[in-house]
């Protein structure tokens, strides 16, 4: 190589016209002298670090990403450490990593558009980088405009509960199964209403704690849309973490506004759902539908009461459901001229509630089974109604020294409503640490006002340790023939009742009382 040089420098010495191609000549060869020398040399170690981002992803608005550092290596086989940033994200974007030095991190795709993620991977002596594309797609809800006739299944489309999945754009039936899916979100148009069929209708809505199925208004205004009417005899209806929300802008029944109507001889179980900011009810029982199970609801912002539901049913009622959040009115509604079937022997409990929601009677009732109220019950009676303990029926109402058991009105006036009248003979009959108030708006039995009253033959009741009082007659009113517990003067407290405490056959049916 160098005598080939040489050559050419003598060349360059000839001529001046060979002098500048003896330049040129000697310029290129010194150029791929330069070349071969260096790629003569030994090359250096390459880095044996490599990141690896994973796969580009397309996903939807609010959807959870999870991305996957796991495909990094290192030749060496030393520790590798992880850590990625969020390097590019649409412009209204707030989203940041969780675990972002894990090699498995997530983010939510919180808005549409183009996230690049960068992976930055170390073994203390060198990194590695890599990036990953990650693009948002705002989805457009499916609009639904016909009846369902066919087994349906919906599914979570928008990640966001904010975005409906699906639009009901007028009145539809449902006629076949439909199954949502947990997440999914169903928004109504003005005044729409959902109805599930008495033949072949069935609803299944199971969400879960972190995936709400959510039925709503269009826009969120309370009494936007009508509501959901339940005619389906299935026992497969089932509404379990659901939402009904901005229902009630028309009448339902007896020109009544609700959320979701159960009418007669449909069912259903309804468990974890909320019920709020609907113009009306948020749930309505008619008598004759079956509330196959009912648990941990609450009922929130509604104009009317939470729940308005027959007597027969309340002993399904949890304590832990919540009925005062808010309301119209903050208790449960019972409706129905009966409690209990006399040809069933069997003892009804009504429990009370840990917000302590009153149960509120609409009408008159007969009870025809044995009753038993839990301390701390309180019960509310509508103008001139009554509570009727049949023969064939008894009440035991015993409440504590500290969680009393309450009888009033639905209005704290006194004489408002018309009282409890007891016909039965039954030992058990017991009212004790309870308050029975505000009764004898109008003659209870015998054209007698009073808050309490036995009438019949061996009509009974012991009552101890309550206190009796604004009755707008007699305290207690006691009819030939029946008993009274023989210590009911000093056991109990009498105040503001418009005649005397206690009227009747005292002296001799204390003694009656006190033999048996």
């Amino acid at each position: 190589m160098k005598s080939k040089i040489k050559s050419h420098l003598w060349l360059a010495s000839a001529s001046p016209a060979k002098s500048i191609q003896s330049r040129k000549i000697l310029m290129i060869l010194l150029f791929a002298f330069t070349v071969g020398a260096c790629t003569e040399k030994d090359p250096k170690p390459g880095n044996s670090l490599i990141a690896n981002a994973g796969a580009d992803q397309h996903v939807k608005v609010m959807e959870t990403v999870a991305l996957d550092g796991r495909g990094s290596s290192d030749k060496a086989n030393q520790t590798i450490t992880f850590k990625w940033e969020i390097t590019k994200k649409p412009v209204n974007s707030t989203a940041q990593l969780t675990g972002a030095t894990s090699a498995q991190p997530t983010f939510i795709a919180d808005a549409s558009g183009d996230f690049e993620i960068q992976l930055t991977v170390s073994n203390g002596s060198e990194t590695g980088t890599d990036k990953v594309l990650v693009v948002a797609a705002q989805l457009q809800p499916v609009v639904i405009e016909k009846d369902i006739t066919i087994p349906t299944v919906l599914e979570d489309r928008i990640a966001n509960p904010d975005f409906p999945d699906y639009i009901v754009s007028k009145d539809v039936a449902v006629k076949s199964q439909l199954t949502l899916h947990p997440g999914v979100v169903i928004a109504y148009a003005r005044d729409a209403r959902f109805t599930i069929a008495d033949k072949g209708g069935v609803l299944i809505a199971k969400g879960t704690p972190e995936r709400k199925i959510r039925f709503i208004g269009q826009q969120p205004v309370k009494g936007f849309w009508s509501g959901i009417m339940l005619n389906s005899t299935s026992s497969g209806n089932i509404l379990e973490y659901a939402e009904i929300l901005h229902a009630g802008s028309q009448t339902m029944l007896d020109n009544t506004k609700m959320a979701l109507a159960m009418f007669i001889e449909s069912q259903a179980a309804i468990k974890n759902c909320l019920f709020s900011a609907n113009d009306g009810y948020g749930l309505f029982i008619q008598e004759g539908a079956i509330l196959r199970e009912f648990s941990t609801n609450t009922f929130t912002a509604n104009s009317q009461a939470g729940i308005r539901l027959p007597a027969d049913y309340v002993s399904i009622l949890d304590q832990a459901s919540v009925f005062t959040g808010g309301n119209g009115r903050n208790v449960v509604e019972v409706i129905g001229a009966f409690l209990g079937n006399p040809n069933v022997k069997e003892e009804v409990t009504w429990k009370g509630f840990t917000d302590k929601t009153p149960y509120r009677l609409m009408n008159r009732i007969a009870v025809r089974t044995g009753w038993k109220l839990n301390p701390g019950v309180t019960i509310e009676v509508t103008g001139d109604a009554a509570i009727i303990i049949n023969e064939e029926a008894y009440l035991i109402a015993k409440g504590t020294e500290t969680n009393k058991i309450k009888f009033t009105g639905s209005t704290n006036t006194a004489a408002f409503w018309s009282g409890i009248l007891v016909h039965s003979q039954n030992q058990q009959n017991l009212i004790q640490y309870a308050e029975i108030s505000n009764a004898g708006s109008i003659p209870l039995v015998s054209s007698e006002q009073a808050n309490l009253a036995l009438y019949g033959d061996n009509a009974r009741m012991t009552v101890k340790n309550t206190r009796i009082a604004g009755s707008g007659g007699y305290g207690i009113w006691v009819g030939y023939g029946s008993l009274i517990n023989a210590d009911y003067a000093e056991s109990n407290i009498f105040e503001n009742n418009k005649s005397v405490s206690v009227y009747g056959q005292l002296i001799e049916n204390g003694r009656k009382a006190a033999k048996k």
